[in-house]
């Protein structure tokens, strides 16, 4: 069983590697027949880190989000499936090219990250692990679809505001697009970190018989909410939009980020039970 779980990953990351460079020659083509190509060996690739999930849970006897390598393999799928379930109904031009970019470099970090199975620890063996931990890594998901909404479309100002229309320009859709792109997005993942952090606090009051401690994950996870409630904020009541909402929803990924990887390594805290 661990010979196919460990296939079945290196077979994701080999379909999104696929499914990556097929977007990429979308991208310079601009050929509709790969671009749907594209999509399809996505898809394929969600299906097939979604078998990776289940049969690592199979394996562990627990939902497989406690380790570091599991966390970002399921930052992957839930990227992978943000943006699929975002496609059914939104269509933005070439967006799938940076997408599955990102979702390739997420497998890839994952593959560098140990495997082992890990006994749970007290404190994890909660039905509220595939709650809190669940929903905050699908947040994490469709915030990095505003990230990569927010290069693209400080891509696309620059050309405009160069007036000297290059590569990018007839390749991108419009500011407005992505502007709408990001709003979106945003909303989406701004409302399952909330459920994240509720749930989290829920959990904690159980375990540690207090709703919060300032741990450096919790805290972290805080600031990253008000980032991005600053943004939704000044959106919503003084039209905080265009280059500002861009600048900062990668600055909130950023923030995402070093909240999934950089604050168990630096920080510590009664979050980091495995690396």
């Amino acid at each position: 069983m661990e010979e196919i779980n460990y296939l079945l990953f290196q077979s994701a990351l080999g379909i999104t590697f696929t499914a990556a460079a097929a977007y990429l020659v979308f991208f310079v083509s601009q050929n509709n027949k790969i671009r749907k190509l594209a999509r399809m060996i996505l898809l394929v690739s969600g299906v097939v880190q979604t078998l990776y999930i289940g049969s690592r849970f199979v394996l562990a006897g627990h939902t497989p989000i406690t380790s570091q390598h599991e966390a970002v393999a399921f930052f992957a799928w839930a990227t992978t499936w943000a943006y699929l379930s975002f496609r059914w109904r939104y269509t933005v031009k070439n967006f799938g090219t940076f997408v599955s970019i990102l979702i390739f470099c997420q497998l890839l970090i994952a593959s560098f990250s140990q495997r082992d199975f890990s006994p749970l620890v007290p404190a994890l063996q909660s039905a509220w692990l595939p709650v809190h931990a669940g929903v905050s890594i699908i947040a994490y998901g469709f915030l990095s679809l505003a990230f990569c909404g927010g290069l693209m479309y400080l891509l696309q100002e620059r050309e405009l505001k160069s007036k000297k229309f290059g590569y990018f320009f007839a390749r991108f859709p419009s500011l407005d697009a992505l502007d709408q792109l990001n709003n979106h997005c945003l909303t989406a993942g701004f409302v399952f970190l909330t459920l994240g952090i509720v749930t989290g606090s829920i959990w904690a009051r159980q375990a540690w018989g207090t709703y919060w401690q300032w741990d450096p994950k919790e805290t972290w996870s805080l600031i990253t909410w008000f980032l991005y409630l600053v943004q939704l904020h000044q959106r919503f009541t003084v039209g905080w939009r265009g280059k500002r909402a861009a600048v900062m929803a990668i600055v909130g990924f950023a923030a995402v980020i070093f909240t999934l990887w950089g604050v168990p390594y630096l920080l510590g805290g009664v979050h980091s039970y495995a690396k």
